[in-house]
C-alpha cells in the first residue's frame, strides 16, 4: 500500500503573458505548503480524509487563493463560501454553500459529515453547527484583499459599459485536494469562494457532490475547478467514475474525456484533479493554466500552474 495526494489551486487564474518569476514562486510556494501538510497526514498512516481537509486549509488560510481568507466578492460586495468533502470508503458526504464567518469552510463541510444526518447545510443553522463543532470565526477584515475587492469593481465597470470579458479566469476559482491513503481509502474536499460579481446566493459546483466533488473507492476521487455550471449539467466529478466503473477506462482516459470533451466543448472551461483506487493520479485542464501539484510515497512533490 502507497499513499498518493494531488492539490489544485484553481484553473486558469492567471494569464501566462501576466505572470512574472517573483509571482510565480510566490505560487509554488503555497502550493508546496498545501501538499507537505497533507503528506504528513498520510506519511504517518493518517486517513486521506485528514490529509485533504489539510491541504485545502492550508489553501484557504492563503490569500492567494479563491477561497476562505482569499475569497472573491459577489456583486454585491459580500463573500459568500463554498465547500464539501467526501469520504470514498462508504460515500459519506458533506458540504456548506453561501456561508460567511468560519476561517476553514472545508472544516464545516466535514463537520456536516460528521455531526449531522444531512449532506448539504446553508444559511444561519450551518453556522450554528460551525459554532457547536468549536471552529474557529473570523471578522470581515480578515477576508477581505484589496486584489479581490479590485477584480469585483473592475467586472462591475465593464457590465455597466454593456463590456463582456473574454478572460475565462473571472469565472474560475477554486481550491481543492484528493488523495489516496496507506489503507486503500480515498476522500476528496473542495472549497471556493465562487465566481467575481457571481449574484448573491448562487451556488457553483463545488458544494455538489458528483458534480465538483466525488470520491468511491471503487474508482476515484475527484476534485474541480472551473465554470462551475457547466460541471453542474454535466455531473463532471461523478461521470469520471462512471466512465471507468461502467466503461471499463483507466483514470486518465476517463479524466481526460470529461474535461477535454464533455466539459470543453460547451463552454465548462476548467480542470480537475483525480485519484485512483491505485494511487494513480491525472490532473487534465483545458484552459490556460491550472494550479496544481501532486506527491507519491517514495517521489518528490510535483508543482506546476502551465
Amino acid at each position: 500500500m502507497t499513499y498518493s495526494l494531488a492539490i489544485h489551486g484553481g484553473a486558469g487564474t492567471i494569464l501566462k503573458s501576466n505572470m512574472t518569476a517573483e509571482k510565480e514562486a510566490i505560487y509554488h510556494a503555497g502550493l508546496a505548503c498545501a501538499i507537505a501538510a497533507g503528506q504528513a497526514v498520510l506519511r504517518d498512516g493518517g486517513s486521506a480524509m485528514d490529509a485533504v481537509v489539510a491541504s485545502v486549509c492550508a489553501l484557504e488560510d492563503d490569500p492567494l487563493f479563491n477561497a476562505g481568507r482569499g475569497a472573491v466578492f459577489t456583486s454585491d460586495g459580500k463573500q459568500e463560501m463554498d465547500a464539501a468533502v467526501m469520504d470514498g470508503s462508504d460515500r459519506r458526504a458533506g458540504s456548506v454553500a453561501g456561508i460567511f464567518g468560519p476561517k476553514n469552510p472545508v472544516r464545516l463541510a466535514r463537520a456536516v459529515m460528521d455531526r449531522t444526518a444531512h449532506v448539504t447545510l446553508i444559511g444561519p443553522n450551518a453556522l450554528t453547527q460551525a459554532k457547536d463543532a468549536g471552529l474557529p470565526f473570523a471578522d470581515p477584515d480578515y477576508f477581505f484583499t484589496q486584489s479581490r475587492w479590485d477584480a469585483l469593481q473592475e467586472t462591475l465597470d465593464m457590465r455597466a459599459r454593456g463590456e463582456v470579458s473574454d478572460d475565462s479566469a473571472r469565472r474560475h476559482g477554486t481550491v481543492g485536494a484528493v488523495a489516496r491513503d496507506l489503507h486503500g481509502n480515498l476522500a476528496a474536499a473542495t472549497s471556493t469562494g465562487g465566481m467575481t460579481a457571481k449574484a448573491p446566493g448562487r451556488v457553483g459546483d463545488t458544494p455538489m457532490i458528483g458534480a465538483g466533488t466525488f470520491a468511491d473507492n471503487d474508482t476515484c476521487a475527484v476534485s474541480g475547478t472551473g465554470h462551475g455550471e457547466v460541471f453542474i449539467r454535466w455531473t463532471a466529478a461523478s461521470e469520471i467514475a462512471a466512465r471507468m466503473r461502467h466503461g471499463g477506462e483507466t483514470l486518465r482516459q476517463a479524466a481526460d474525456h470529461v474535461v477535454m470533451n464533455d466539459l470543453g466543448q460547451n463552454d465548462g472551461s476548467g480542470g480537475v484533479i483525480a485519484v485512483d483506487r491505485a494511487g494513480n493520479i491525472a490532473m487534465p485542464f483545458n484552459c490556460e493554466g491550472m494550479y496544481r501539484g501532486a506527491v507519491r510515497q517514495g517521489s518528490a512533490p510535483e508543482i506546476r500552474i502551465y
